[in-house]
Order: C-alpha cells, then structure tokens, then sequence
C-alpha cells in the first residue's frame, strides 16, 4: 500500500502506519498542484489536513487511488461527490477533537466566572487591584447543556464535577444517555428559563441557525452567563450585543463566530465588549487534538487494508455485486420510508425497528437496515451518516437498533416496516416495491397506497364532509397543484387521515391555514429527498 502525506499531520499518526510493513509512505509537504499531480496516480491513500485540495482534476490524475484520508473534522478541501464517483474512499477524523473542545468551553466558562483575562490584563499592566475582579462559583448553579452529543456529554459531566445542577435538552438522543450522564432531560424553553448559566454544543443547521435569539435571550434569567464553542450563527449576535448592552446577561464567552475571521461591526463590538471572554476558534487547538486525529485517520487506513468495517466514512463504500443485485430496489425503498417517516418525529428515538415480511427476509438484510439507520440519522445529526458508520452513530446515541424478519405474509410477497419509538410516541410506515418503484402501504394503522413524492401533505383530522374540498380550496387559492390523493379511515365519522403529492412547497402559512379550516389533530408537510 503506497501512502503519500502532502500535509503536516502528527508524527504519532504515521508511526502507525510506517510500522506496517505492508506500507510505503512518502511524506511530500508543500507540492505545487502540477508536482502533485504528476505523482499522486503512483499512490493508493492520500493523507491530508486543509492544505491540500483533493478536487476533480487531482482526482483524474490520481489513477491507483482507493483512500483519501483527512486529519481532521472537515472535508470542504476534498470533493466527495467526485470521489465517490470515482470509487475512492473519504475518512475524515470527527471525533479526535472531542475532548479538546469540551475541555475549551469549561475553559471560557471559569474564565468569565473568575475574571481571568480582566485579572491577567491589570496586573500585566502592573496594578495590584482585587476587587473589582470579584468573580462568580458554579457550585450550586444550574446549568444548562443544549445538546447532548460526544462534546456536550463532556460538558454535562465536567459541571456535575463542579456541583452544578444539569440540565440538558436535546430532541435526538435517547433518553437512556441523559440518564447515563446523570443529567435531567428538558426542553429548550426550559433551559431558557430556569438556568444561570447556558452552553451550546449543537452543529450549525436551519433548525439551529439563530436558536438562541432576541426572544429566548428576553425570556432568560437576569445575570445569566453564555458560553458558545460550538459553530457561529447558533445564537444571534446583534441580539447577543443588546443582551449584554442591557444587562440581561452577565456576560458570555464565545470562541466561534458567524463570520471568520469576523469583520462586521456587530461582531466587532461583540469581540470588544467588557463583557466577553473570547477566542479565535480554538476548541480544537491542542496537541493532543492533532494527535487524535492524526491515529485516528491512521487506524482508519488499517481497517482498510485489513478489509474491516471503517468507522467514519463520509461516502458510501461497495457492497458485493451479488448482494446489491438483490437488495438495490429495497435500497432505494427503505431511504423512502426513512426519509418519510422521520419528519413525523418530534421527540428522542430510543429505539427504531426494520421488519422484513416475506421472501425479502430470507437473504440478509443488513444491507437494508444500515441503510434505512444511515438514512434516518442524517437528518438528525451533523455529520456524515452512511452504511459504514450508521450502527456506531445510533450506539453513541443511546439508539437501540433491532431487526425483525419473518417469511410469512399475507398481503405481499415482499414487505419492509420501520418503526420508531420515542417517548409517549410511536410511528410506523410500511412499504413495498412494485414494478420496481417504492410504494408506501400503511401508515401507523391505516392502510394506504401511494407513490411517495418529492412534496406531501400529510393530516389527520375528524372525519366529516367537506374537508377534503376545503383543503382543496385553500391549497388552490395559493395555487399549489394536488397531484394525487390517498385517504384511510377505520370507521365513519372516525379519525381520518390523507396524505396530499404536491406539485410544489407548502409554507408554513399555508399549513396553518389548513389547520385552521380542518381542524386538524396533526399537520405535517413533506420533503422527500428520496423521491426526486
């Protein structure tokens, strides 16, 4: 295995590799792009940071390439839709910088509480001056931890160490986690409003993008204190500035940034504020961080060549021909019902089950159910879910992840169902493949039969006439085209349930207005990857 390094990357990480004698690695720092591209199509793995960019072009010229290994959490440098065209192979490291990071948000946290850097200045500057440093304990606080992931647990764990009292919120992990950390489990609203000091440690999404606002920042606790060392843009800055401006918060401390290096005035007032306690995007800046990520790529590169599973593969790797021959539409079938069912859940997954009914569970099904995992925890968490690292996600998770097969069914030959639990909350959705394209058959306990679509609307309502016209209505008022329609009932005059194929979006005004005209006991619009 030939293995060229093109970037500085731990010593400690290649020492790994170097011990191997199955290995050839060269260490060639600082190429330009056409000496690069001259030799990579003699190597098998490519092991980079950021300085190197693993495109298209260099990716044509890299002939023999299998693996590209990133030291590191982020893969912007590298092209992984061009790769996985390729058949190559991106690992990154998402875990190596864990505990640096947790360890740097306690860091920022006990530097505003005891006015470290405020101290430190003074007495540089040569005054000896004690008071106006007083400083804050965290012993008996509470504290709040929105997001309870590999770095949040830390956290969580970190204040309990310190006496605090925890609370944590975090719709996407199990229940049994927040038990295991000792932690109590809440909603956002909550946090705002009963703790004294509050951390984030979310990735940056739509759903958190401005989470923390000038509404959740008005409805918090006087004297509160922030910490964010998780990704710039969770919380609103300029509403952050008006906080701290007005006394609110005591203060807060962030070492990232919605824009960097930050250069608008909202965040340069923000930065220089004497409330703050900052730093440049630090969190996972140590030594010891480096040399995490550095082994961890390297194990990574071991697992590869001892053909084992790799744990954090950004794309997908090949299964064998003859297995794919035989789950492909099953495949395509059970992202279907991931994506779909998904989007009805609003609370923690404890537990999600695969049942195959017929001939389809006489073959192994792995393939399916890692698949269906992968699809369904990529809308939840940051990174990158696929078929290599799904099961190992849901386990860090607190997710139990179970399998069901039976060869005997009455209603079709070949039959898959996920099921989802959470707290106070079940769902379930079945579907099968006919003529080679997915079919959604029932839907908790109403049997159905549609075709999934790119975009649904799907309600539940009390069954009485006129609804289905009203829903027409207004959907035709804001000339949003029904494409098809599906209804299931139990009994007349029952609960009712329809599920609309849109031609286009609905907004959110739209939906309520439905609700509204229908009344509704659930509403949920659908966007269907999948189905495009």
């Amino acid at each position: 295995m030939k293995i060229i390094v093109t970037d500085e990357v731990a010593q400690e990480g290649l020492a790994i590799l170097q011990r191997d004698p199955r290995v050839q690695m060269d260490i060639k720092l600082g190429l330009k792009k056409e000496e690069l591209y001259s030799i990579i199509g003699d190597y098998d793995v490519i092991i980079t940071r950021s300085g190197t960019t693993v495109d298209k072009p260099l990716l044509d010229h890299a002939t023999n390439l299998k693996l590209v290994a990133r030291a590191g959490v982020g893969v912007d440098n590298v092209d992984v839709d061009y790769a996985s065209a390729k058949g190559v192979i991106v690992v990154n490291a998402p875990f190596g910088n864990t505990n640096s990071a947790a360890e740097h948000a306690m860091a920022l946290l006990l530097s505003f509480c005891r006015n470290v850097t405020k101290a430190n200045g003074s007495l540089k500057g040569g005054a000896w001056k004690r008071a106006p440093f007083t400083g804050y304990e965290l012993k008996g606080r509470t504290a709040g931890v929105i997001g309870l992931g590999k770095v949040g647990g830390r956290v969580a764990t970190r204040l309990k160490a310190f006496e605090c009292e925890v609370l944590a919120c975090d719709p996407y992990i199990a229940e049994k986690r927040a038990h295991d950390l000792g932690v109590k489990l809440v909603t956002l609203d909550e946090i705002i409003k009963n703790c004294d000091i509050i951390t984030v440690h979310t990735p940056l999404t739509s759903e958190t993008h401005n989470m923390i606002g000038q509404k959740e920042l008005a409805a918090m606790k006087d004297g509160v204190i922030i910490i964010n060392a998780a990704r710039g843009g969770i919380i609103n800055e300029e509403a952050m500035l008006e906080a701290l401006d007005s006394g609110r918060v005591a203060g807060a401390a962030f070492d990232v940034w919605s824009q960097e290096p930050p250069d608008s005035e909202i965040l340069k007032k923000l930065i220089g504020h004497e409330k703050m306690v900052v730093t440049p995007h630090l969190g996972a800046n140590t030594f010891e961080a480096q040399v995490n990520v550095a082994v961890d790529v390297a194990k990574e590169i071991l697992r590869y060549m001892d053909e084992q599973p790799i744990e954090n593969a950004i794309n997908i790797p090949k299964f064998d021909a003859s297995l794919m021959g035989q789950m492909r539409p099953y495949l395509n079938l059970v992202n279907v019902l991931a994506d779909f069912i998904i989007q009805l859940v609003d609370t923690n997954l404890n537990k999600i089950t695969f049942t195959y009914t017929g001939g389809l569970a006489q073959y192994d099904c792995t393939p399916i159910t890692v698949c269906g995992l992968a699809s369904l925890l990529n809308r939840r968490v940051e990174q990158e879910v696929n078929m290599v690292n799904a099961q190992l996600v849901a386990d860090n998770m607190g997710i139990v992840v179970e399998e069901v097969k039976s060869t005997h069914s009455e209603d079709f030959s070949n039959l898959i169902t996920v099921t989802i639990e959470g707290p106070g909350e079940k769902r379930l959705i079945s579907g099968t493949v006919f003529e080679g394209v997915p079919r959604i058959v029932k839907l908790r306990d109403y049997q159905m039969d549609f075709r999934p679509e790119e975009h649904m609307l799907l309600l539940a309502y009390g069954d009485r006439p006129g609804i289905i016209g009203k829903i027409g209505t207004i959907l035709g008022k804001h000339e949003i085209n029904i494409a098809a329609m599906n209804l299931g009932r139990r009994e007349k005059k029952g609960e009712a349930m329809v599920i609309l194929s849109l031609d286009s979006a609905v907004c959110a005004d739209v939906v309520e207005e439905v609700r509204a005209a229908t009344e509704a006991t659930f509403v949920k619009p659908l966007y269907l990857v999948t189905a495009k």
